[in-house]
């Protein structure tokens, strides 16, 4: 099995900034890609940023120019720097990542159990 912790969620006024960590540990070969996500409150769970283990990234347009997703491959753990914040992005934060548990198995996605960001204005 595989676990991810995320951490560094909390209350923000806009503008601030945050930076949000996601470790995974447990049964793991490889790590794929890594991701956050986010859900608001009645709202679907929507991409926010993804990284490959080579380090490419793909971001949603709502965070492009604010936030940066990296990652630390030898600590299997991502982060998102939140910087510029708004009250839109008061979410649910939740990171993923696409494991390969040993070198003959298939890939199997894992998610964090969320972190909650809040931006008052």
């Amino acid at each position: 099995q595989v676990q991810l912790v995320e951490s560094g969620g909390g209350l923000v006024q806009t503008g601030g900034s945050l930076r949000l960590s996601c470790a995974a540990s447990g049964r793991i070969f490889k790590i794929n890609t890594m991701g956050w996500y986010r859900q608001g409150p009645g709202k679907q769970r929507d991409l926010v940023a993804v990284i490959t283990s080579g380090g490419s990234t793909n971001y949603a347009d709502s965070v492009k120019g604010r936030f940066t997703i990296s990652r630390d491959n030898a600590k299997n753990t991502i982060y998102l720097q939140m910087n510029s914040l708004k009250p839109e992005d008061t979410a649910d934060y939740y990171c993923n990542a696409n494991v390969v548990a040993t070198w003959f198995a298939a890939e199997n996605a894992y998610w964090g159990q969320g972190t909650q960001v809040t931006v008052s204005s």
